[in-house]
Parts: structure tokens; C-alpha cells; sequence
């Protein structure tokens, strides 16, 4: 798991609730965005799944990608 792969996998999530998802910077609020609850709890599934130890509550505290970055350093 890393950065990288948590900036895909947002991109990815975003494009489900956008016909054109916008660029996103590591420290925009995603849910800002579009990004709603249904696909956030997906992606912190997915992420726990890789390794990630955070889940749905730690990502939405502060959801941003660089918020989330840091949670996946300081589980490691």
C-alpha cells in the first residue's frame, strides 16, 4: 500500500460520482468532491485488505489523500 495507489483508487472512486472527475490535489477535501460514504467505507475495505490499518471513522476525520498518506505511515 501507498500513496500512489490510494491517489488511483480515489480517482477511481471519484469517476463513479462525476461524469468529468476534477484533479485533485493530495490535500483537497475529497468528500468536497463527491466523494460519498458508500465509496469511502469501499475504499477503506479495500485498503485494509492491502495492509492499511485504519478504517472508515480514521478516513473520514480527515479526508484527505495526505491526511490518509499519513495514517499509513504512522500503521506501519
Amino acid at each position: 500500500m501507498n500513496i500512489e495507489r490510494m491517489r488511483t483508487d480515489v480517482a477511481e472512486a471519484l469517476a463513479e460520482v462525476a461524469d468529468e472527475p476534477a484533479a485533485f490535489a493530495d490535500d483537497d477535501n475529497l468528500i468536497d468532491l463527491g466523494l460519498d460514504s458508500i465509496r469511502l467505507m469501499s475504499l477503506a475495505t479495500r485498503w485494509r485488505a492491502a495492509g492499511l490499518e485504519a478504517g472508515y471513522l480514521d478516513l473520514a476525520l480527515d479526508p484527505t489523500v495526505a491526511a490518509w498518506s499519513n495514517l499509513l505511515e504512522e500503521k506501519r
